[in-house]
């Protein structure tokens, strides 16, 4: 099972900036699709993807489409989160959450999800 962690998370002005990151130990990032997760009271809502390092397409909701932009930092095995103009409604748990390779590109659906990281908190709030 992959582990993942989850850290960047904070208090944020609306509009300000935060970066989030996903990293794994033991395992190579590379080789597994990401996603990214806000949980919201009742669903975790999916928003974000990335295939794997060599398909390198990356997905995104009509919501954070233009704000947000995930990457991959290959050399440390993590996949970043950058968020920029955040807004209120922004505010929520994120997760990432992985699946390999094998099982094709990358979804916005949880239940597609095997692994899970833990959370890191986000607030938009002035």
């Amino acid at each position: 099972q992959l582990q993942l962690v989850e850290s960047g998370g904070g208090l944020v002005q609306p509009g300000g900036s935060l970066r989030l990151s996903c990293a794994a130990s033991r395992s190579s990032l590379n080789d597994f699709n990401i996603g990214w997760f806000r949980q919201a009271p009742g669903e975790r809502d999916g928003f974000a993807c990335t295939s794997t390092s060599s398909d390198g397409r990356t997905f995104y909701k009509e919501s954070v489409k233009g704000r947000f932009t995930i990457s991959r930092d290959t050399a440390n095995n993590l996949v970043y989160l950058q968020m920029n103009s955040l807004k209120p409604d922004d505010t929520g748990v994120y997760y990432c959450a992985a699946k390999g390779a094998r099982f094709g590109s990358c979804v916005m659906d949880a239940n597609w999800y095997a692994d899970w990281g833990q959370g890191t908190q986000v607030t938009v709030s002035s």
